[in-house]
This record gives structure tokens, sequence and C-alpha cells, in this order.
């Protein structure tokens, strides 16, 4: 087989993986329903180009109609390159929209040099974006935030906001007027990386956040790389724990009603381990002893 054949080969298998666990995370969480019109929102990175590229496949080939819309923010950063994702767009022959607003500004005269953008630029892009789906009639609207951006999402929050969530795969607006879904929920960043570079999609750097220093989520992808590489699995592993979830071995009083637990001992007793195991009593004068005898202190 020739190199050419054999990459080819590979990258197949590897568009298969992604669309595969495109159309699970699709499924599992109902985000494309019969004539929704899905507002795919287009950043110019590797992550939105290639949900818009999985998207426009699924429109071909789902069970389903629905429509999809590309939808670019341009926040007017200095050097964007403003032909590049309209120029692409329109050889794809989907309708597009490129919104023009000035958020770089407003972030630059908020945030003191030095400091983290992203909080702030991601609310202002967030309403900016709620409130075109609504002026096109788009019922959804897609991010393309993956696999590892999820996890390193709930390590953010536990480390720096003390709360345990994540960026959820489908989500309904607090005013509950827009539902978000993320598409590439399922999807690994590095098969995304080498999807992005065979297809040649036309990257645009971020320069207000991307070419920030020292970053939280930077150090907590670099940790969660040094744990995938000492042990393969582990992120997988840890997205799959946000999706099984046990709320009575946490700690929330409004998930879980701890205060209101009682013991019933009216049925028949569970077969504990060490259950026939004996105390001798003769020792024993008090029912503090005993409890600690039994070790339950």
């Amino acid at each position: 087989m020739s190199e050419a054949n054999r990459e080819k080969l590979e990258f197949n298998k590897l568009r298969k993986r992604i669309r595969k666990n495109v159309g699970k995370a699709i499924s599992d969480y109902n985000m494309i329903e019969e004539g929704d019109v899905v507002m795919a929102c287009l950043s110019g990175g590797k992550d939105s180009f290639a949900m818009l590229d999985i998207l426009i496949h699924l429109k071909k080939t789902a069970p389903i109609k629905f429509d999809v819309i590309a939808v670019n923010l341009d926040q007017k950063q200095p050097g964007f390159p403003e032909h590049v994702l309209p120029e692409y767009l329109s050889r794809l022959e989907i309708p597009f929209y490129i919104i023009d607003k000035d958020t770089y500004s407003v972030v630059k005269s908020k945030i003191e040099e030095g400091k983290t953008t992203c909080g702030l630029c991601s609310r202002l892009r967030r309403g900016t974006l709620y409130s075109f789906a609504e002026d096109i009639g788009a019922t959804k609207i897609a991010l393309g935030h993956h696999r590892d951006d999820i996890v390193e999402t709930l390590f953010l929050n536990m480390f720096f906001g003390s709360k345990l969530k994540a960026m959820p795969p489908k989500l309904l607006s607090d005013d509950k007027r827009n539902i978000v879904i993320r598409p590439l929920a399922y999807c690994r960043e590095d098969d995304l990386t080498e999807y992005a570079e065979y297809m040649q999609f036309p990257i645009i750097p971020c320069n207000l956040c991307g070419s920030q220093e020292n970053l939280q989520r930077q150090n907590i992808k670099n940790m969660l790389q040094l744990w995938e590489k000492e042990y393969p699995g582990r992120i997988e592993n840890i997205f799959g724990s946000i999706q099984n979830v046990t709320e009575s071995q946490l700690a929330d009083t409004s998930l879980f009603d701890f205060a209101a637990l009682r013991i019933d001992r009216s049925g028949s007793k569970a077969d504990y381990l060490f259950s026939e195991a004996t105390v001798s009593s003769s020792n024993i004068t008090s029912r503090a002893e005993l409890i600690d005898v039994l070790n339950l202190s």
C-alpha cells in the first residue's frame, strides 16, 4: 500500500470515529430534532470548523430534516483577517452571517493588563449570540467544545470556583429562550487536531485570549495531559464520571436530603460482610464502650 493510500485509510477511520461520536452525542442528548434550525458558531478555530463540517454532513445523511446556519462573531480584534471566513463559508454553499461587534475594545477597557480576559469575553460573546439566534429563528446554538474542554472546565470550577460543574452537552439558557448544544462532547481534542490538519481548515488564532500566558485553563490542560500520559484513558474516565453521578455520595444538601435520613430496620437485614462476627460483652459496662468495641464511633 502506498503512503498516500495509507494516509487516506487512516483519515477515513478518523472521520468515521468523529462522526460516530458526534452522532452518539446528538442521540444521547436529543440535541437536534426534526425541523431544527441549528446556528453553528464558527470562531475560526479547529474545533468549530470540524463541528460545522460534520453538521453539514449530517444534514445530508440524517433521517431527520434540519437546517444549518453558520455564524461568526467578528469581535474586531486587531489584525483579524476579515476575508477568511466569508470566503470559506461561501464555498460551502450554506447560509452564513458575520456579526460585527467590537467586544474587543470593551474587554480591553474593563480588564487590567495581564489579567485573564476569557470570563468577560465569553459573557459578551454569549449574549450577542443568544440574541442573534432569536433574530434568525435558530432553535439550537451549536458550540465547538469537545470532551477535553469539558473535563478542563470541571477542574477549573473545582480548583478555582469551589463548584462541581462542567459544560453540559446540552444546556437551556437561564431565560429559557435558547438551547445550547455541544455536538463534539464525545470527541477527543487530539482527533480534532488531526482532522483539522488533514482538512486544511483556514485556522484563525485568537489574539485576545489565545495568546495570554499562564492561563489557568492551560495549567489544567497540562496537568490532564500529564495524567493521560502516565495513565492512558484517565480523561475518558473523568468524563464518564460526570455522566454517572451519585448524589447521595456527594455533599450538596440542595440535591440530596441528608437531614431527612432515618434508619429503618423493619425489613430483612442485608448480608453485610463479617455480619456473623461476635463481640464479647463480659467487659462492657456502657453503651459508649460497646460503640468503641464495634468501631462505630
